[in-house]
């Protein structure tokens, strides 16, 4: 079967329609419906059906689609291998991260990163959702969570300890609860409910202290950590933020030093068959001996 016809017909499936397609794939529209046709009479069977709004694939069209995708997988896994065999760390390598990990910690330490390792071109990918390592969607996961998946490697890297903070601009306007009592007559920030987080219970604080957060004005709702680091810190309310952060701001107090939050642990994550991947080591050895030296 030819691969360039087998690419197209991806392209087209995902696309659904030959235009979308032929701009991804840079070839004209009749270009693309010459290749599907063919393919289409090589096999004997129609793959698409045709309608006014796009394309749509027929059982048989469905049926190669799981298998191409399987096939080109697999190419990207064994290219993926034979990159990693080089003797030096040179490549791509694609990060992937919750937003906060990233833009508080990961981020200021890629440019040194770069400049050891010139011949790596890092890509982050920053998001909640958990990206499948399995499927190259990611080469490296900095995940808030274990994987406990066997597929995976998993390597802890820290334990994140948060505390509730506000500024001190909000403290000399609205002044210093005395009381975790007193919490409920400040305004507050929050996690929206039934919203991906990027960890597990990060509205423990509302919960322990029986503060209602759907419908109660004094509760502001942001499903960004560092959207909630910026708000605080611009005087808006009070938060639980992790410590490292607050650490770094001179502007931020900590309320309640001795409120035990959750701590939430840091792991290093990437597949069992990238295992020899001279890219992530250098990575992996570069992170945790920042990690050794400089508390997070």
């Amino acid at each position: 079967m030819d691969w360039d016809k087998l690419r197209v017909f991806k392209a087209v499936a995902e696309a659904g329609s030959f235009t979308h397609a032929g701009d991804e794939l840079n070839l004209s529209q009749s270009a693309i419906s010459r290749q599907i046709s063919s393919l289409e009479s090589s096999l004997g069977l129609p793959l698409f059906h045709r309608h006014a709004r796009g394309l749509i694939l027929t059982e048989q069209g469905d049926m190669l689609l799981q298998t191409t995708n399987d096939v080109f997988n697999r190419l990207q896994q064994v290219e993926a291998r034979l990159s990693d065999s080089r003797m030096l760390p040179e490549g791509s390598l694609t990060i992937t991260t919750v937003e906060f990990i990233a833009s508080t910690w990961l981020a200021p330490q890629i440019g040194k990163f770069h400049q050891e390792f010139p011949g790596i071109q890092v890509t982050m990918l920053l998001d909640d959702r958990v990206f499948d390592l399995g499927k190259r969607e990611a080469d490296v996961a900095l995940r808030l969570q274990p994987a406990n998946n066997s597929d995976l490697i998993e390597k802890h890297i820290t334990t994140i300890n948060f505390a509730l903070c506000t500024s001190k601009h909000y403290l000399e306007r609205h002044g210093r609860p005395k009381t975790l009592e007193d919490l409920k007559n400040h305004v507050m920030i929050a996690y929206p409910p039934n919203t991906r987080t990027p960890f597990l219970k990060p509205n423990w604080t509302f919960n322990r202290f029986n503060i209602e957060v759907k419908g109660n004005p004094k509760i502001l709702l942001i499903n960004s950590m560092h959207a909630r680091y910026a708000a605080v810190k611009s005087g808006t309310g009070i938060t639980a933020l992790p410590r490292y952060i607050i650490h770094q701001d001179d502007d931020l107090e900590v309320l309640f030093p001795d409120l035990d939050i959750p701590s939430v642990d840091l792991y290093f994550v990437y597949p069992q068959e990238r295992r020899n991947s001279k890219r992530i080591s250098v990575l992996k050895d570069f992170l945790f001996e920042h990690i050794k030296n400089h508390s997070i």
